[in-house]
């Protein structure tokens, strides 16, 4: 690993590197790989990807060139894309300087499946180079999560009880609620995955690509929505609040109702049982009580009868 090469991430990540910690590099195509030893395998097998999937719905192919740096444990990861980025993220996409930072072999369960994860940031890279900075974060995100085949967002919804009590945000309601935490941003990436997998819907035979084509053109994407699809945006957000609300609500409250009624078997059934052991036992130690009490009687009885007779007899 040489010096040079220590550079080359320095100067792009702008992060302190020594000579003996310097990474190495695979190029591929557009894309050049910086990894440490460790993580020669996965930056391999992603690099072979992203090869072999280097395109993207409705959008012409990139041509632009990409650096995807894998960070060779959490802590540079951190260091790497900054305080700024969410605390429970993966991986970050920078569309200014055309590179990705993703955690390496090191990450953690929850860090999502890596080809999956890349695929996910090169869509985001790929829209921007198309549009700039048009797309909302909304779009943006639930593009990516489109491209990438993140089927599992739905889950979420399939459990958030809001949508059944509260109803669906709007789409600027859902712009805002990334930076509500962890748990809102969760629900935000669900709804923004739905919201252009319903997009692409709209038009089956040409999908996403009229509507990128006429949104750069206008740069407006009401405009663009219109000449594409011929609905308003306004007309789209009602459908999609009305479609996902009927679709998942229901859902996330039957689950929320059963998981209630696991919640009372698990915590509240063995308190109910053992309420019950307790009144029958209480009940067997009362009817023994009264057993024994008409048994006494039955004895007091009989000794008074005999202590009569014994009396006839002596008189």
């Amino acid at each position: 690993m040489s010096h040079a090469r220590g550079l080359i991430l320095a100067t792009l990540l702008a992060v302190p590197v020594h000579a003996q910690d310097a990474p190495e590099r695979l190029d591929r195509g557009r894309f050049a790989f910086l990894f440490f030893e460790r993580d020669r395998q996965l930056a391999t097998s992603l690099a072979a990807h992203a090869i072999a999937t280097d395109s993207f719905p409705g959008l012409p192919r990139p041509q632009q060139r990409v650096i995807v740096a894998i960070a060779p444990d959490r802590q540079r990861f951190r260091d790497w894309v900054g305080a700024s980025s969410s605390e429970w993220g993966s991986a970050v996409a920078f569309p200014e300087q055309r590179r990705i930072v993703l955690q390496g072999q090191r990450a953690g369960s929850d860090a999502g499946n890596p080809l999956s994860v890349v695929r996910h940031e090169l869509a985001h890279l790929a829209l921007h180079e198309y549009l700039d900075y048009l797309p909302p974060r909304w779009f943006n995100e639930g593009y990516a999560s489109y491209v990438a085949g993140e089927w599992g967002r739905e889950e979420v919804l399939m459990t958030n009880l809001a949508l059944a009590l509260r109803g669906m945000p709007t789409l600027d309601e859902l712009e805002e609620s990334f930076s509500g935490g962890a748990s809102a941003a969760q629900s935000a990436y669900a709804l923004s995955y739905r919201a252009v997998a319903e997009l692409a819907s709209l038009n089956t035979a040409t999908g996403l690509t009229l509507l990128f084509e006429y949104w750069r053109e206008t740069r407006s994407l009401d405009v663009a929505m219109r000449r594409a699809f011929g609905m308003t945006l306004a007309g789209f957000e009602q459908r999609w609040r009305r479609s996902t609300r009927a679709q998942y609500g229901v859902l996330a409250l039957v689950s929320n109702i059963t998981l209630a009624a696991v919640v009372f078997l698990v915590v509240l059934a063995p308190l109910y049982f053992a309420r019950r052991r307790r009144d029958r036992r209480r009940l067997e130690t009362m009817r023994a009580a009264d057993a024994a009490a008409e048994q006494a009687e039955r004895e007091s009885a009989l000794r008074a009868l005999l202590g009569e007779d014994e009396l006839k007899d002596g008189t």
